[in-house]
């Protein structure tokens, strides 16, 4: 049985350069509520990885690459929720005037 060899990319993307690292399966575990994840290429920075897409076993580098421009532009870039509008001014009631 041959072991799994992960593989790295690097994509720039946006004057940035972005650095994906295939990670094998894992199953699930149940005890750590855990569910089973495919292979999977992941983007490493600071210290932390995120998954990305699927890892498809002799993908073409180009097909590759394209997909993973893909999820930046979707996960990365994605422009961020517009923020809570603010609440409307209250009105406070003066004394003199209830009554």
């Amino acid at each position: 049985m041959s072991r799994y060899k992960n593989e790295q990319r690097r994509v720039a993307h946006r004057g940035r350069r972005f650095h994906f690292i295939s990670y094998e399966a894992q199953g699930a575990d149940p005890k750590h509520h855990q569910v089973a994840m495919p292979a999977m290429w992941y983007l490493e920075s600071s210290g932390r990885r995120w998954p990305a897409i699927p890892q498809i076993l002799e993908q073409p580098e180009a097909e590759l690459e394209t997909q993973l421009v893909v999820w930046l532009e979707d996960y990365a870039f994605a422009p961020s929720p517009a923020p809570a509008p603010d609440p409307p001014p209250q009105r406070f009631l003066r004394p003199e005037s209830i009554g």
